[in-house]
């Protein structure tokens, strides 16, 4: 047990004063003005001493020893019962006379404070295209755009970037390889989205790979009849995600991450037309060096497994 910080006695320090009243004979009152404490202080360890030995002179719990006014257990447990019936608060205070506040207590430590903790949590379900380009997921992140660096780096919140808008970082990945692109467009709009997925279809096919469908979020960019038509002429199938379930599109939001921080806030940029001129040089390092933990930590250009004769494969 740690000894409270404003403690005038330590254990060592209890021995020490019972030893001078002891063994050196010296009185209470002289050994209290010495250790800087009361009389009743060395009065209580020299009972605690010839009551307990050695050992009452250490620490112990300041917790009573019994509350009358403690929940017993078979009330505890019928509250934890009545809460897995799916019962509200005050439902469980008028079946069993318990306050509310200790029915908030005793479920708090139970974990069943709220309501969605008695349903299981849907088990994650965790998927991967087994070749590329089988799957395209898409993604559109929006950053601000500066004219000088802000206070992040300065320190110094009178300067802004004032009516600078924002940048709409077009972002794409392979399912399978994990190989991704990104473009930055002045806007977020179905014609916006249609040039970012040509875009990225041609960096792609520079690779050798070919896509059969897309998967999105619910956006309006990717709802609009610009955005069908070019994938109907593309032969692409446009897949879309579960309303409110990010996840359904977990690779494309992990993608946008990782561009945040090893990007976009990764370095100290003088404005936004140098962090955008910066993007296609982190994208290589990306792509062609940086280890991948869900691929066992090899640069995702390795699961396209390119010819040697290739020139874009001798790079690696």
């Amino acid at each position: 047990m740690n000894t409270h910080k404003n403690a005038r006695l330590t254990v060592h320090s209890r021995q020490v004063l019972v030893r001078r009243v002891i063994e050196q004979g010296q009185r209470p009152i002289d050994v209290a003005q010495a250790m800087a404490v009361s009389p009743r202080t060395v009065y209580k360890w020299l009972n605690r001493y010839q009551s307990e030995g050695w050992a009452g002179l250490s620490d112990r719990s300041c917790r009573p020893h019994r509350c009358p006014h403690q929940i017993s257990t078979a009330q505890r447990a019928r509250v934890i019962r009545l809460r897995r019936q799916r019962l509200i608060y005050r439902a469980i205070v008028r079946q069993t006379g318990v306050p509310r506040a200790t029915v908030a207590r005793v479920l708090q430590r139970a974990g069943l404070n709220r309501l969605s903790a008695l349903e299981p949590s849907r088990p994650v379900r965790r998927y991967e295209h087994a070749a590329p380009g089988d799957l395209l997921h898409l993604d559109i992140k929006a950053v601000n755009r500066f004219v000088r660096p802000g206070h992040r780096v300065t320190g110094d919140r009178r300067h802004k970037s004032r009516g600078a808008g924002w940048d709409y970082v077009h972002m794409a990945i392979d399912d399978h390889s994990r190989v991704a692109h990104a473009t930055i467009w002045p806007d977020e709009t179905g014609a916006s989205a249609v040039r970012a997925l040509m875009a990225a279809l041609r960096y792609y096919r520079q690779l050798g790979v070919r896509f059969k469908a897309v998967l999105t979020d619910n956006g309006a960019c990717y709802r609009s009849w610009r955005f069908a038509k070019a994938c109907r002429r593309l032969g692409l199938k446009h897949k879309r995600t579960w309303p409110y379930r990010p996840r359904t599109n977990g690779k494309a939001e992990r993608w946008i991450q990782t561009a945040l921080h090893e990007w976009a806030y990764a370095h100290v940029y003088q404005n936004a037309d140098e962090r955008a001129a910066y993007l296609p040089y982190w994208l290589h390092d990306y792509n062609w060096h940086r280890p991948h933990a869900s691929i066992k930590h090899k640069p995702p250009i390795s699961r396209l497994q390119l010819s040697v004769n290739n020139v874009v494969g001798l790079h690696i």
